[in-house]
């Protein structure tokens, strides 16, 4: 029987007596929207904005941009501090490499959202964070189940605290949609890598 994450979620909520610091893996505006009015009224968040997947350069510093007026937009510029790594499409060409022309969903999806997520635990060690996460769960094409998999092996090797989640569950990804409405924030039409045929080139 699968596990439900939001109410994993919703326990580890519950049973906080302070406010954790926690830093959170956003990929783009429209997915850290809901997320972080959903969770900064209780954790301390810091933003790390790392995804060598999305190509060309020129769209990642697109969704950066309108990451940013996603957090100003909810009101957080002087709470929540954004950590935007430079574009590094080497990292996700280096990890995807022999897995082109893996289907949507498929192997290649498992190394590049464990790439992202390796990254965060990493600097959550590093940076003396008590949790990290994704934002990447809201979205209805992530498999939740694999994203909470590897939270939780990371877990075990950094030896920072893994906030389990499903965004998307109770109205989150809807949430979103209209937050990014409101807005007026620029919603993507694609995950990041482009198809097979424009991986090892672009």
């Amino acid at each position: 029987m699968k596990e439900n994450y939001q109410l994993l979620t919703d326990k580890c909520i519950a049973g906080l007596d302070c406010r954790p610091r926690l830093l959170l893996h956003a990929c783009c505006g429209p997915c850290a929207s809901y997320v972080l009015e959903y969770l900064a009224p209780v954790f301390d968040i810091t933003v790390l904005y790392y995804n060598p997947n999305i190509r060309p350069q020129a769209e990642y510093d697109k969704r950066l941009y309108w990451l940013r007026r996603v957090i100003e937009g909810l009101g957080l510029a002087e709470s929540v501090p954004l950590l935007a790594e430079p574009w590094r499409g080497e990292d996700f060409l280096r990890a995807s490499l022999g897995l082109e022309n893996e289907p949507e969903g498929g192997k290649r999806c498992v190394e590049c959202i464990g790439l992202r997520m390796e990254e965060t635990a990493r600097r959550a060690r590093d940076e003396g964070f008590d949790y990290f996460c994704t934002t990447l769960s809201i979205s209805p094409h992530k498999n939740a189940e694999m994203i909470n998999r590897l939270g939780r092996e990371l877990q075990a090797r950094y030896g920072v605290r893994w906030l389990p989640s499903d965004f998307k569950k109770r109205g989150g990804f809807l949430r979103s949609t209209q937050l990014c409405t409101e807005m007026g924030i620029y919603r993507q039409a694609w995950c990041g890598c482009l198809p097979p045929e424009g991986i090892s080139g672009a």
